[in-house]
């Protein structure tokens, strides 16, 4: 593999990393922020919402991590994805009718664990599928 080849590697990559992350600080950047008719509706939706997008973030942080030679990739992923909460938090203090929030940090993070306790669990599972499968041939 050249070394252009590895770089263009390493953007195709990171690229859904890039783009992912830039869409949530488009969202932290949106103003009074409601998605639902009711506040409680609303609350519960957001919550789901930051919990969601960030085990995308970090399913995606892992998936450009787990293709180069970084070891632990789903710990750093998640301390990765962990630390954007943390600055995207900060961001909401710069935006009107936002606020930031430890908290949501936390929610950010659990929604990251989530994606990756489940991607885990998947990845086990295509693998013993595919040991099974390698058994059966042979």
């Amino acid at each position: 593999m050249t070394a252009n080849q590895s770089a263009s590697r390493i953007a195709l990559l990171w690229l859904p990393v890039l783009i992912w992350a830039g869409i949530i600080f488009a969202l932290s950047a949106t103003p009074n922020l409601r998605v639902a008719p009711t506040a409680d509706l609303d609350f519960v939706v957001r919550k789901a919402g930051h919990m969601a997008v960030f085990g995308v973030l970090a399913v995606l942080v892992w998936r450009a991590l787990a293709s180069s030679t970084v070891r632990r990739a789903m710990v750093w992923s998640l301390v990765l994805t962990a630390a954007y909460a943390a600055t995207d938090e900060f961001h909401q203090s710069f935006t009107s009718g936002r606020h930031p929030s430890p908290v949501d940090v936390g929610i950010d993070s659990v929604g990251a664990l989530i994606a990756l306790l489940t991607l885990t669990l998947w990845l086990r599972s295509w693998r013993a599928r595919a040991r099974t499968l390698r058994q059966e041939r042979d």
